[in-house]
């Protein structure tokens, strides 16, 4: 009688992944509750002059932070559209340290496809009535089909396009998870969408720096 041969052990990847699977929207859900509590406290007891403080004081680890609840449209204490230039002059030694720029540039990617990413994971996992029932999230059941609306209509290209804009930016990140959008695609179109907008604010930046420093 031939032997069976033995059930291969299932790889730490597979692992992961089935780990991920049964606990992301648990995960995701408490990243961003947490994040909630933290940007409500902020709300209360903070303002654009205590986001400068936290950049002077702890770098690039609070420019990274501040953008997670960017991303996740959890931060009511300052406007996002400050926040690389923020950066830039607190955290760079002006306009030829490129490397430094770049750095900001990069960390405010990477902390806004989070806190996308983790927004988007909620949507997909939980659903619409679980987000809108939420006090922490601003968008109106009006303002969401609206942007389903657009989503519909373009597309995954609508991702990276409204996170491009400066009114529009992050409100294809709940239609996208609730149209089952692929995890890998959304976190690349809107980190491509994100860079797009943090390189424009930079540029702009450095292109009237320097004007005003010509006068």
């Amino acid at each position: 009688m031939p032997l069976e041969s033995p059930t291969p052990s299932p790889t730490s990847t597979a692992r992961l992944r089935r780990f991920l699977e049964r606990y992301l929207l648990h995960i995701a859900v408490g990243i961003t509750l947490g994040a909630a509590a933290l940007g409500i406290f902020l709300f209360l007891f903070a303002d654009s002059a205590f986001a400068a403080h936290l950049l002077e004081r702890y770098g690039f680890a609070a420019l990274f932070v501040i953008l997670i609840l960017e991303g996740a449209m959890l931060l009511y204490f300052a406007p996002s559209e400050a926040l690389v230039p923020a950066g830039i002059v607190l955290l760079t030694d002006g306009s030829g340290d490129h490397l430094g720029i770049a750095a900001v540039v990069g960390v405010a990617v990477v902390g806004a496809t989070v806190g996308q990413f983790v927004l988007f994971t909620v949507a997909k996992r939980a659903g619409r009535e679980y987000l809108l029932a939420q006090s922490w999230f601003r968008i109106s059941e009006e303002r969401l089909e609206r942007f389903d609306g657009w989503f519909e209509r373009w597309g995954p290209i609508a991702v990276p396009v409204s996170n491009a804009l400066l009114f529009t930016r992050g409100m294809l990140t709940v239609p996208a998870g609730l149209a089952d959008m692929d995890d890998r695609t959304f976190v690349l179109l809107s980190a491509l969408g994100t860079l797009i907008f943090q390189s424009w604010l930079a540029a702009a930046l450095l292109f009237f720096g320097r004007r005003l420093a010509g006068l």
